[in-house]
């Protein structure tokens, strides 16, 4: 049984390295929030964004402006609704070509964000790989027209909520804080976070939280509609552990890799996020009348209580540093809630 269970953490450990790597890998169970979740259809349950920030080699920006009738005439980024049986990448290529008259080719994911499993916008870095700039001889219900904008001139914008994702494009450019990161084609039906929910302490001793059946594996929690998407994650300590859960933060700090593939409508619209989360104790306890107490280091995680979690105390040192690098930097792709 014990060589069984070495085995075990052996592939676990080499699951996580495969995580890091921006690798990813088929979901065969959920382990919470299956019953409060539907499964992913566009149109119905989900609706998915693509945005393409995208620079010529002056650091311009390309705009489109608006043929809708309430931003008629405004600019935006190219950017719009994923459709169905398309890839993430496939609707961004469309988008781009439709609104902005050129071809291009995605070159990593900037930033997620959402407001729950129900509107998720994935903002892309992309370069321009061949047509022509849409002129307004060419306008029509996609978009008047597209310009490059070297965002120092007055420009009429949709909203101001792209001056981010622009300012993030040029820093990636510059210096890239994350590994490249696309989507990878591997099929989901919920919208799920896949975790690797670690506990540090500070002696840099490492542990991750794992679920035992039917072998051990990292929890997958589907994302609920009354909450952000990273909620899920919150979801599984609170099972894992619910007397201790309101004295720790449970923090998503960012994205490995996720994982959609779209081609079968109602059945592959969902996205796996495979996720690093790190479970900190809030050093400031109070007693009963609410004043501060002194606190305790903690040197090991806080114990389990539902029999179908285990932690697992991370062997392998080369593991070890890169999830601690990560953690230190966080070096790994944003997902940002809008609520």
């Amino acid at each position: 049984m014990e060589v069984k269970e070495t085995e075990q953490w052996r592939q676990v450990e080499e699951q996580v390295e495969m995580l890091l790597s921006g690798q990813g890998s088929e979901v065969m169970t959920c382990d919470v929030g299956l019953e409060q979740s539907k499964p992913a259809t566009l149109r119905r349950t989900v609706t998915y964004i693509v945005c393409g920030v995208i620079f010529n080699d002056k650091d311009e920006v390309l705009m489109v402006q608006e043929a809708k009738q309430d931003c008629y005439k405004q600019w935006y980024l190219p950017a719009g609704r994923v459709e169905v049986g398309e890839t993430l990448e496939e609707a961004l290529k469309r988008e781009v070509k439709e609104e902005a008259g050129f071809d291009c080719e995605p070159i990593t994911l900037l930033l997620i964000q959402e407001q729950g499993p129900q509107w998720v916008r994935f903002i892309f870095l992309a370069k321009v790989t061949g047509g022509s700039i849409k002129t307004p001889s060419a306008a029509d219900q996609e978009s008047l027209q597209a310009s490059w904008w070297d965002r120092q001139s007055s420009l009429p914008l949709r909203g101001r909520d792209i001056l981010r994702l622009i300012d993030c494009g040029l820093k990636y450019r510059q210096d890239p804080w994350h590994p490249v990161t696309l989507p990878l084609d591997l099929s989901c039906r919920h919208v799920v976070q896949r975790l690797a929910l670690v506990f540090t302490n500070a002696d840099q001793q490492m542990w991750v939280l794992l679920v035992k059946a039917p072998q051990l594996h990292l929890p997958t929690a589907a994302a609920v509609k009354t909450h952000a998407v990273t909620w899920a994650a919150n979801m599984v300590v609170q099972e894992a552990m619910p007397s201790v859960y309101y004295d720790q933060y449970v923090n998503t700090l960012g994205v490995f890799s996720l994982q959609h593939n779209g081609r079968q409508h109602g059945k592959t619209d969902g996205v796996c996020f495979n996720t690093l989360v790190t479970l900190v104790p809030d050093h400031v306890q109070r007693d009963e009348d609410g004043e501060k107490v002194e606190c305790v280091e903690v040197r090991q995680p806080p114990p389990v209580e539902n029999p179908r979690y285990v932690w697992h105390e991370i062997q392998k040192l080369t593991l070890r540093e890169k999830l601690l690098e990560k953690i230190k930097n966080t070096s790994i792709l944003p997902i940002h809630s809008l609520y």
